[in-house]
């Protein structure tokens, strides 16, 4: 494998020369550059990423920390990071924590072994502290709500504005008998999201009640159980709001195995507007989060804190928008 000295010897330059005009870090007669040039394209040169890394002390890599590749929201938010990291010229490396505090722990570690530039950090549910409890000490961004507080930036979506929006597209439709099926509580976007239902209800003067109040998970499997517990209230509620889409799909199956239709005996309405929304039978209304600008504004921030590590740290607030489609009946 050729070397900068194999270039150098036969373009009768310094390593240095060959350096700079590879690097493009200091001027070089076009005469050399040209010559230099030419041996590079003979011997096939590959500069060394790993050696580059070292010297320059930066790897044009970034870590992304969530907590489940296999919620449709996330792969789409990874989807959408991943392309702002290309378009800056980063890599992306990509590391699931299934809501675990010591996986979370060992991949954090394994990415900064990788010498990461910076970290990405979506695990709401986490119970540490990034800087203090693991003495991170690397750029990082906080795209989801963090449980703990932290020394750094942060991307918030406005979820109870979101969750209120929910629930306000369901009672200017009518209704006044709305479940919600939240995930778990301890999680401040389900918390968040059941604080925009409460005051969606005490706006229209709706009362409160305990009971159509569901904990569940954010996954298909809390719905399908979150919405067997709407069902079996009597009288069964006119409308759901599902605080996912995950949980919305895994409710649409409940709702069909009862041998029920949306919208004609329940209403329903989800949060996140992934892309399998649309093509629900019927479409899913819901709650869309901005996914594409949550990840360029991630990547973005990321970088702008790399490059000014000493910069005052910023929180940044998404607003969520309704999408109506075809499962919410008017009543």
């Amino acid at each position: 494998m050729a070397t900068m000295k194999d270039i150098a010897r036969i373009a009768q330059v310094s390593t240095s020369t060959v350096s700079h005009v590879i690097n493009n870090s200091r001027f070089v007669s076009d005469e050399i550059r040209t010559k230099v040039l030419n041996v590079v394209q003979e011997l096939n040169y590959t500069p060394s990423a790993l050696a580059r890394s070292l010297k320059v002390k930066e790897t044009k890599t970034i870590g992304l920390l969530v907590t489940a590749t296999n919620n449709p929201f996330f792969t789409e938010v990874v989807s959408g990071v991943e392309q702002y990291c290309n378009q800056h010229n980063y890599n992306l490396i990509l590391s699931n924590t299934e809501g675990n505090t010591e996986r979370l722990r060992n991949n954090l570690q394994t990415l900064i072994q990788k010498q990461v530039d910076g970290l990405l950090l979506m695990c709401s549910d986490s119970r540490i502290q990034i800087g203090k409890d693991l003495n991170v000490n690397l750029p990082f961004v906080i795209m989801d709500w963090w449980p703990t507080e932290e020394s750094a930036d942060k991307i918030f979506e406005n979820s109870e504005y979101g969750g209120y929006l929910a629930t306000k597209a369901l009672i200017d439709k009518g209704h006044r008998h709305i479940a919600i099926i939240t995930g778990n509580l301890k999680k401040s976007l389900a918390h968040n999201r059941l604080n925009g239902y409460k005051r969606a209800l005490a706006e229209a003067n709706i009362p409160l009640r305990s009971e159509l109040i569901i904990e569940s998970h954010f996954d298909f499997e809390g719905g399908m159980v979150g919405m067997e517990k709407v069902l079996a209230i009597t009288p069964r509620p006119t409308a759901v709001f599902a605080c996912s889409d995950s949980i919305a799909f895994g409710a649409y199956q409940t709702i069909w195995r009862q041998g029920l239709t949306i919208p004609q005996d329940i209403s329903i309405i989800g949060y996140d507007n992934i892309t399998l929304a649309q093509y629900m039978s019927p479409p899913l209304s819901t709650i869309n989060q901005p996914k594409a600008e949550l990840g360029k504004l991630a990547v973005e921030t990321l970088l702008q804190r790399i490059k000014n590590p000493s910069e005052i740290h910023r929180t940044l607030l998404l607003q969520p928008e309704l999408i109506l489609r075809e499962s919410i009946q008017a009543l």
